[in-house]
């Protein structure tokens, strides 16, 4: 468990949020009113420097709080996970989902680290959660995908993928993956 000045992270994390005086409202970025524009431009677009360009605010929307620890603490994860600290990452993700319940990107990230850790189980009920909150969240469509992927679940994986692809088609990587995943599922059902 990581420590600073021999506390928990974790408890650190919460200790600050109180600190700064923030309450368990926080607003829900995936409701957002923007995004319906954003989905639907992202729709319509043929360039793909756009599209990626409208994909960059979509993400920039879905991490929003409005809260400035919340924020705090995305950034901390962020870092921590580009350090491949996941242990630590994943005991500030706790703080996060533990604070702001309705908050699908702390889930989404949450799964992420499950992921990197080859926890895959967890990685996918936190997908789950995420898409609860935003069924348009290609991210973590595309996430579940690679998770049944290494489940050796290709028949679930491409369902994820071509559905990550009706919200955003665009996904380069989703796209790849279900070209090679369709002719082995196809190949299995007959």
């Amino acid at each position: 468990m990581s420590k600073i000045a021999g506390y928990p992270t974790s408890i650190l994390a919460v200790i600050l949020a109180i600190a700064l005086g923030w309450t368990a409202v926080v607003r829900a970025d995936q409701n957002d009113p923007r995004l319906d524009q954003l989905f639907f431009q992202l729709q319509d677009v043929d360039d793909p420097r756009q599209a990626r360009l409208i994909e960059q605010m979509i993400w920039g929307v879905w991490l929003e709080s409005k809260s400035p620890t919340l924020e705090l603490l995305m950034g901390r994860v962020i870092k921590t996970m580009e350090r491949k600290k996941y242990a630590e990452a994943l005991e500030l993700l706790h703080s996060i989902v533990a604070i702001a319940p309705n908050y699908a990107e702390g889930w989404n990230k949450r799964a992420t680290v499950y992921f990197l850790m080859g926890r895959y189980g967890d990685s996918e009920a936190d997908v789950e959660r995420a898409l609860d909150l935003e069924p348009r969240h290609f991210g973590a469509l595309s996430g579940l995908g690679l998770i049944y992927m290494r489940l050796k679940e290709d028949a679930v994986a491409l369902d994820a993928f071509e559905r990550a692809l009706i919200v955003n088609p665009h996904l380069g990587r989703a796209k790849a993956a279900v070209k090679r995943l369709r002719p082995a599922v196809k190949g299995k059902s007959i």
